[in-house]
């Protein structure tokens, strides 16, 4: 099937349920069993069949199955969140005395997860530079046990070479995991690029309207899918049915959606990267971007989240820029149909590299909306930004 066509089908089975298209919300914590031996037999299956609620239940298992499809995987696993996704993934493969290969780019709150809970479990986290490509050998110890990708990098947006990368660490032994959410799973197929664990912040794209919270791992190996699942079951990570729901309808619209969000979002920074304002636009479908040629060669496509560095010495002026925006909402997490705008100056740390940029920064992520009224709030910003003594020397 096209992809298309797996949105529409995938994780849809009708015949079940009486011919009702969208599988039923079960609220279920509870799941009974007639006789002892049909209990153990379930036990036995827990992973393909209700058992018990946090192991899921036919509309957690019906997203799953959707999702796994989507990304081109066997194997499916939800959870409560985007970074349960990444706390379990973290979880299930590392043990005390493993090494870590941490992408340097990653989300702030990943870095967080690396430097504390699995500091504290004896589990060592080098940061690499997220350009490294396939000399992220040289990091490689016989204590690696996964090499973590984000890409495009968190607020800044490097592109990584996947393939380089899990070559390289599949030669080690080493898995490869990827936070994949910028591209949802329509823009980069992870599996054809040699990734063995693919997460998704499914509160992001897949959700789509900003009402649910929901994460979701893939992966072809059926090993690592029922490590996945005993693992979220140990911590609780599980995620509820009425969440699953929503990510099943947001999922059904992914596609024309995306198409939407990249469109606006190239005419918004496009229009951006020829203001005086603006020392540079960090989207990596921009030709004039460094990480573009990486991009057209792995990506289907470009989602609507990019940065924005300002020139250096206008700091002054971001709060008034930022203050009177119309249809840019200030908030945190995005992929909703509504636009977005962060100040991110001072929030991006580095560790394998330094950030160069003394300037100050931003990230967008724009929505539905019509571009030119988006351009037209922007550009009112950016004259409250060159209006302020920083920002007059423009």
């Amino acid at each position: 099937m096209k992809p298309d066509t797996r949105l529409t089908h995938a994780g849809r089975h009708p015949d079940k349920y009486d011919g009702v298209v969208n599988t039923p919300v079960y609220r279920a914590s509870t799941v009974t069993f007639p006789t002892v031996g049909e209990m153990g037999r379930r036990f036995a299956h827990r992973f393909d069949t209700p058992y018990y609620g946090r192991y899921g239940t036919p509309t957690t298992n019906a997203l799953e199955e959707a999702v796994a499809a989507a990304e081109g995987a066997a194997f499916g696993v939800a959870t409560a969140s985007g970074m349960g996704a990444i706390a379990a993934t973290l979880l299930a493969v590392l043990a005390p005395g493993d090494h870590l290969l941490m992408v340097d780019s990653v989300y702030a709150p990943t870095r967080k997860f690396c430097d504390s809970a699995l500091s504290r479990m004896g589990i060592t986290t080098t940061y690499y530079d997220p350009l490294v490509g396939g000399a992220i050998a040289d990091l490689i110890t016989p204590a690696t046990r996964l090499v973590f990708c984000e890409s495009p990098g968190s607020l800044t947006f490097e592109v990584q070479d996947i393939p380089a990368i899990a070559a390289a660490a599949h030669k080690a032994g080493a898995l490869v995991a990827l936070d994949n959410t910028w591209a949802s799973p329509l823009f980069f197929a992870p599996f054809t690029k040699g990734v063995d664990l693919s997460i998704q912040a499914a509160t992001k794209y897949i959700v789509g309207h900003s009402d649910a919270m929901l994460g979701t791992i893939t992966t072809n190996e059926r090993a690592l899918y029922e490590r996945l699942k005993d693992t979220l079951v140990m911590y609780g990570y599980s995620t509820g049915s009425e969440e699953a729901y929503l990510g099943l309808r947001g999922l059904r619209t992914l596609s024309v959606r995306l198409e939407r969000h990249q469109r606006n979002a190239l005419a918004v920074a496009t229009w951006l990267a020829e203001q005086p304002e603006v020392a540079r636009v960090l989207h990596p479908a921009l030709p004039s971007d460094p990480g573009h040629a990486l991009w057209a060669r792995d990506f289907t496509g470009a989602s609507g989240l990019f940065g924005v560095l300002l020139h250096p010495g206008t700091a002054e002026g971001v709060p008034a820029m930022l203050d009177g925006m119309t249809h840019f909402a200030m908030g945190f997490s995005w992929g909703g149909y509504e636009s977005l705008i962060l100040p991110t100056t001072g929030s991006i740390p580095r560790t394998a590299c330094p950030w160069p940029h003394t300037g100050p920064s931003l990230r967008l992520h724009v929505g539905l909306e019509d571009p030119a009224d988006l351009i037209a709030d922007l550009r009112a910003g950016l004259d409250r930004l060159a209006s302020t003594p920083e920002g007059s020397t423009l």
